[in-house]
C-alpha cells in the first residue's frame, strides 16, 4: 500500500511536471495485478483552476478588509467633527488611517493577474493607485496635526482629508465605470469642501467657486463618455466596453475621446483650464500638497483605464496640442513669478502636461511612473514650503564666461547620452521627445550643480549628484515597470504628423527660452515676461489686499 500511495505521487510530480495543463492526456501505472488509470489528470488539469479559486477568495478577503479599514477611517474622521472629542484623539486617527494602507500595500504585492471582484477590478495599478494616495493623505494629516493646530477649522480638515483619500482610492480600484465616476466626482466635491474650509475669508470661497464650476464640466464631461459608452456597447465594465467599441462609428469614437481629454485636462489643469489650481494657492498649503500630489495627476490613470477606447487620431492629437502647450506655459509661469507656491503651480501645470503627452503617444506606464514620482516630489516641496523663507543669503556664481568651457563640456556630454538613449530605444515619438527633455535636463542640471560652481570640490559633488538621481532614477524605472508588467493596457500609436507637431512645439519653447534669455532687453522679452506674470496671477476677486479674516482671532 506504502508502495503504491508513492508511485502515485510520483506519477502526480511526473504529470504536473511534463503534461500541459490544458492538453487532456492519460497514463497507465501497472504494479502487480493493479492497474492504475491516470485519473490524476483531473487534478492535474484543475490545478490552475483551483489556484484561482484560492487567489481569488483571498483576494476578496483582501478587499473587504480594505474596504472595512477605508470605512473605519471615515467614521473616524468623521467623529472627530465633534466638539465633544478631545483634540488629542487626531493620534488615535493617525493609527485608524494606517490600516488601509497596510492592507493595500498587501494587495499589491499580492495580486499576479486582473481578478474581478463585483464592481472592482484588482490589478497592480489598483492597488499601486490606492495604497498611493492613501500614504499621500496620511503622511498630508501627520503633518496637520500640528501646522494647523489653533486653527479654527481644525476638525474639519481631517475628516476632507480622509474623504478625498478614501474616495479616490475607490475610484482607482473600479472595474465598473458607475462607480468610477460616482467615485471621482465625490472626490472633486471634496476637493471643493476643502478649499472654502474658511468660509469667512473671500479668497478661498472665491477660488472655491470657481474650482467647482471647472470640476462639474469636467466631471460630466467624464459621465457623458461613460453614457455614450454603455448605449453603444450595453456594458458598463471598459474590459467588455473594448470588445464592442471597434464596432462604433468613427465620429462617435471621436466625440467619447473628446469628453475623455475634457475630463482630463481640467483636472490636470492644462491650459486653458488652469484658473482653478492657480486661484487655489489662498488655500493652506497642506490642501495645496493634496491637489498637488494626488488629485491632478488622476488624468494619467484615467488615460490608462481607458486606453482600450482611447485611440481616436483626433482627440489624441487635441490632447497632444493642449499638453505640449501647456508644458511650456507652465515651465513660463514657473520662472517669472516670485510667489513661490504660483512657482509650484506652474511646475503642476508643466509636469502634468508631459505625462499627458506620455499617454498620448502610448506611453501609459511610463505615465503611471511620472505621476507617482510627482506626486511625493511635490507634496514634499509644498510641506516644507516655510524654509524656502530664509533662503536669500545665495552665493554669488561664476559667469557665463568663466564657465565657458564647463558648459561646452556639459552640452555636448548631454547630447551623447541623449544620442545613445535615443539610439537604444525602439525609436518611437515618445522615446524622442524623451531623449530631447533628457538633453535639456542634463544641460540645465550640469550648468547648475557643476559649470557655475565655484570650487572644485563643488563640481565633483554636482557630477556625483547627476550620477546618483540617473541611478535612482534607472533603479525606480525598472522596480516600477517589473511592479506593472501584468497591468493589460491597450496603446495606439498617435499619428506621425501630431508626434511631429509635439516634437515641434517643445523644441520651439526651448529655442524661445534660449533665444528670450540672451536678449533680455528686447520688445519680445518684456512682453513674453508680463503676459506669463499674468497668465500666473488669480482674478481680482479672488486677491484681498489686506486679510481681514484674521479679526476673527481678535
Amino acid at each position: 500500500m506504502y508502495a503504491l500511495v508513492l508511485n502515485v505521487e510520483i506519477l502526480m510530480i511526473i504529470f504536473q511536471v511534463k503534461m500541459k495543463p490544458t492538453v487532456a492526456s492519460f497514463s497507465f501505472v501497472k504494479i502487480g495485478e493493479v492497474t492504475i488509470v491516470g485519473f490524476l489528470l483531473y487534478i492535474n488539469l484543475n490545478d490552475r483552476i483551483f489556484i484561482k479559486e484560492v487567489s481569488r477568495v483571498s483576494m476578496s478577503v483582501l478587499l473587504i478588509l480594505f474596504l472595512i479599514t477605508l470605512l473605519l477611517a471615515m467614521i473616524s474622521g468623521l467623529i472627530f467633527l465633534s466638539a465633544s472629542i478631545p483634540t488629542q484623539y487626531i493620534k488615535i486617527h493617525m493609527y485608524i488611517i494606517v490600516l488601509p494602507i497596510i492592507v493595500g500595500l498587501i494587495g499589491l504585492f499580492t495580486v499576479n493577474n486582473p481578478i474581478i471582484i463585483g464592481p472592482f477590478t484588482l490589478d497592480k495599478l489598483a492597488w499601486l493607485m490606492g495604497s498611493f494616495i492613501l500614504i499621500l493623505g496620511f503622511i498630508i494629516q501627520k503633518f496637520c496635526v500640528r501646522y494647523l493646530l489653533g486653527d479654527k477649522n481644525y476638525r474639519q480638515y481631517f475628516p476632507l482629508f480622509t474623504l478625498i483619500t478614501v474616495f479616490a482610492s475607490v475610484a482607482w480600484l473600479s472595474g465598473d465605470l458607475r462607480l468610477m465616476v460616482l467615485s471621482w466626482g465625490a472626490t472633486l466635491l471634496c476637493l471643493t469642501l476643502l478649499i472654502r474650509v474658511n468660509r469667512f475669508w473671500k479668497v478661498p470661497h472665491e477660488a472655491a467657486k470657481i474650482s467647482a464650476k471647472l470640476f462639474i464640466v469636467g466631471w460630466l464631461s467624464l459621465v457623458i463618455a461613460v453614457l455614450l459608452l454603455f448605449v453603444s456597447t450595453g456594458h458598463w465594465y471598459i474590459d467588455a466596453v473594448a470588445v464592442d467599441y471597434s464596432h462604433l462609428s468613427f465620429g462617435l469614437k471621436l466625440i467619447i475621446d473628446l469628453f475623455i481629454v475634457f475630463a482630463v485636462i481640467i483636472p490636470a489643469a492644462q491650459f486653458p483650464f488652469q484658473s482653478w489650481l492657480i486661484e487655489s494657492v489662498a488655500a493652506p498649503t497642506p490642501v495645496s500638497a493634496i491637489m498637488h500630489a494626488g488629485i491632478v495627476n488622476a488624468g494619467g490613470i484615467i488615460l490608462t483605464r481607458f486606453s482600450p477606447v482611447f485611440d481616436n487620431p483626433i482627440a489624441i492629437t487635441v490632447l497632444l496640442f493642449i499638453a505640449s502647450v501647456s508644458v511650456l506655459l507652465g515651465s513660463g509661469i514657473s520662472l517669472v513669478h516670485v510667489d513661490y507656491k504660483r512657482q509650484l503651480v506652474g511646475s503642476t501645470m508643466s509636469q502634468m502636461g508631459f505625462m499627458l503627452v506620455q499617454c498620448a503617444l502610448g506611453a501609459y506606464s511610463a505615465a503611471i511612473i511620472h505621476l507617482v514620482l510627482h506626486g511625493v516630489f511635490k507634496a514634499t516641496l509644498f510641506l516644507q514650503s516655510g524654509s524656502v523663507v530664509g533662503r536669500f543669503n545665495i552665493p554669488t556664481p561664476l559667469t557665463a564666461k568663466q564657465s565657458y568651457s564647463w558648459i561646452v563640456l556639459g552640452r555636448l556630454l548631454a547630447i551623447v547620452i541623449a544620442f545613445a538613449f535615443w539610439f537604444n530605444s525602439d525609436h518611437s515619438a515618445y522615446e524622442l521627445i524623451s531623449a530631447l527633455i533628457l538633453a535639456w535636463s542634463l544641460m540645465v542640471s550640469w550648468n547648475q550643480l557643476v559649470a557655475f560652481s565655484k570650487s572644485a570640490m563643488g563640481k565633483v559633488i554636482g557630477i556625483g549628484m547627476i550620477v546618483i538621481v540617473a541611478l535612482v532614477y534607472i533603479v525606480t524605472h525598472h522596480f516600477f515597470n517589473y511592479l506593472l508588467n501584468t497591468v493589460h493596457i491597450s496603446v495606439t500609436h498617435p499619428p506621425l504628423l501630431s508626434s511631429i507637431l509635439s516634437i515641434g512645439i517643445i523644441v520651439f519653447g526651448s529655442i524661445l527660452s534660449i533665444w528670450v534669455a540672451r536678449h533680455r532687453n528686447s520688445h519680445t522679452f518684456a512682453v513674453l515676461y508680463l503676459w506669463l506674470v499674468k497668465l500666473g496671477e488669480a482674478k481680482s476677486a479672488s486677491i484681498e489686499s489686506h486679510p481681514n479674516y484674521l479679526k476673527k482671532y481678535l
